[in-house]
């Protein structure tokens, strides 16, 4: 029988997955692995925070052996440990097609969508393919002229060169003329990620917590990305990876930061402070 630990308020623990839990080959670690299935012998609820798809982070879950809430898309969409659909908040239809318009007029950038079950892209992307090669999550082609409008979960872009500051370029031009339409931010510096307006980690985070009768009081929460901030600034303690960029611990700059994802920081820090 597993037991709630009382020392401490937190009850739930959520995590980012790439450059968070995962290790730099965007894997989980062996630590990483047996610390989560710990976690829950110690009757913790953990929680999948993250801006992949929920295939794919149903994958990376069956390996750790342990049941899991999930939220993705960057709060999107959030499922219960037996994969039901908890909560879901699309992009307004009429939106898609013009912020891609925005950003197709770059022939370089990549443009993804994540629609219900299903990973679409425009082109062939090999360095994207390597992030879910754990979890064979397979993508399928759409015409960047005619995408498809409902069930998106979110549109996000990378740049082959994973060049930061060219897609800033386009965050800006999507915030000038979707403001307080869509929640536009990069999960890593080198992918631009839309989403409807009201979606974030932290509003999901919140549906979770709720549906087990407790607050964001009782959650510790790790990230890295612009993505993450709302959900490290509405947890009960958010704790910021070494790695993060700049933006990020700019926006949160009374968060404690930790170590970094190369050396299972998020693993390392749960022993010290909830084992």
């Amino acid at each position: 029988m597993t037991e709630i630990r009382t020392e401490t308020p937190f009850q739930l623990v959520a995590s980012d997955l790439d450059g968070t839990l995962l290790a730099p080959d965007h894997k989980l670690s062996e630590f990483s692995k047996h610390t989560l299935k710990e976690l829950f012998q110690k009757g913790y609820t953990f929680i999948f925070a993250t801006g992949r798809h929920h295939i794919d982070v149903a994958g990376i879950r069956s390996q750790v052996g342990i049941p899991a809430y999930m939220i993705t898309s960057n709060g999107a969409r959030v499922h219960d440990k037996d994969d039901n659909l908890m909560y879901s908040n699309n992009i307004p239809s009429d939106l898609v097609q013009p912020v891609i318009d925005i950003v197709r007029q770059d022939p370089d950038i990549f443009i993804h969508i994540y629609q219900d079950e299903t990973w679409l892209l425009n082109r062939e992307d090999e360095t994207t393919a390597i992030f879910h090669s754990e979890s064979d999550f397979n993508v399928e082609m759409f015409d960047s002229h005619a995408a498809p409008t409902s069930g998106i979960a979110k549109i996000f872009f990378t740049h082959p060169n994973k060049d930061h500051e060219h897609l800033v370029q386009f965050e800006n031009l999507l915030n000038d003329k979707f403001a307080g339409k869509l929640n536009v931010a990069f999960s890593t510096p080198w992918c631009l990620e839309v989403m409807a307006a009201e979606v974030s980690k932290g509003e999901a985070l919140n549906v979770i917590a709720t549906s087990l009768g407790l607050t964001l009081e009782n959650c510790i929460a790790f990230g890295d990305g612009m993505n993450d901030v709302e959900m490290l600034t509405m947890a009960g303690k958010g704790l910021v990876m070494e790695t993060a960029h700049d933006k990020v611990k700019n926006a949160l700059p009374d968060n404690e930061v930790i170590g970094s994802n190369a050396n299972d920081a998020v693993a390392h820090y749960l022993h010290t402070h909830l084992f």
